[in-house]
């Protein structure tokens, strides 16, 4: 048996000091991308973002680690409402695999923040070029998935830790998005949920298909 997501995404902050809190969070980030793009990872300091920003270096630990930690806090967001959607699954029939593709794609639609999309691309093009921010996202990732796969087995009831079924099922998963992430990047034209969400799909039905692909060349086309 498997599961399903719930419906509910996290809800977007409401109180007056939940949205300033919000709005300082998002201030840093795009501040934080803007210099890292325009002056390089390495040589923006922690200083420079903060005096751009007009925050204290106090403020801004009180939303991020590092500075590695604000230039892939979108991609951050979106595993965290993964992980979130993981803790609310409710049984019913299906693939392990085929569930994992809803709830990250259920975490997808909870990215509502403005922007998100064009702060996720910059992101990922930072991490190309950074070798600390590649080890900080493989770090994060690797947690992410440690704690998700035992949420994950304990919604399915299951217990033997020898079953490797489950944690492939999620690390298909991860590289399925990884690979759609890849070719929506570097797609001509802006960044959109809708177009993410689309190159997702795709890429879930290549992944799925991937296990009984055999590689057969093509047929004869009739030359000697």
């Amino acid at each position: 048996m498997s599961t399903t997501p719930s419906k509910s995404a996290p809800r977007p902050p409401t109180s007056l000091r939940e949205r300033k809190k919000q709005q300082t969070r998002d201030a840093l980030i795009d501040t934080a991308l803007r210099l890292f793009q325009q002056n390089g990872f390495a040589e923006t300091t922690l200083d420079e973002v903060c005096a751009t920003a007009e925050v204290s270096k106090r403020t801004f630990f009180r939303y991020f680690a590092g500075k590695e930690d604000v230039a892939v806090a979108p991609h951050h967001e979106l595993w965290l409402a993964y992980q979130h959607e993981i803790e609310s699954l409710t049984p019913t029939r299906g693939t392990v695999f085929e569930t994992l593709q809803e709830v990250l794609l259920a975490a997808l639609e909870g990215m509502t923040t403005p922007r998100w999309a064009e702060r996720a691309v910059a992101g990922r093009q930072l991490a190309e070029t950074s070798p600390s921010i590649t080890a900080h996202c493989l770090s994060f990732c690797d947690r992410i998935s440690d704690e998700t796969w035992r949420m994950l087995c304990g919604r399915l009831g299951l217990t033997d830790t020898e079953d490797l079924r489950p944690r492939l099922a999620q690390d298909l998963l991860v590289a399925a998005f990884h690979s759609a992430m890849e070719q929506w990047a570097q797609q001509p034209g802006p960044k959109t949920l809708p177009g993410l969400r689309s190159r997702l799909q795709d890429t879930f039905t290549a992944a799925s298909q991937a296990t009984t692909f055999t590689g057969a060349p093509a047929l004869d086309d009739g030359r000697d």
